[in-house]
């Protein structure tokens, strides 16, 4: 079982690694006008939800169902 703080760690670094994607993705639709591929958006939102069963305790993933 992984300490809060090991806990702590792995979220900023999920979280690092997805504001760095989503930056590269707004620059992609700001800049060089176009969308990403379906499959860029889809791993993104996998990974955030990933990242929500980490950081949400499950009494409330329980609820929510």
């Amino acid at each position: 079982m992984a300490t809060a703080k090991e806990k702590k760690e792995e979220v900023k670094a999920s979280l690092k690694i997805l504001r760095a994607e989503l930056r590269k993705m707004h620059l992609g639709v700001t800049e060089e006008l176009s969308l990403p591929e379906p499959t860029e958006v889809k791993k993104l939102m996998t990974q955030m939800e990933e990242l929500l069963l980490v950081i949400e305790p499950k009494s409330s993933r329980k609820a929510k169902k």
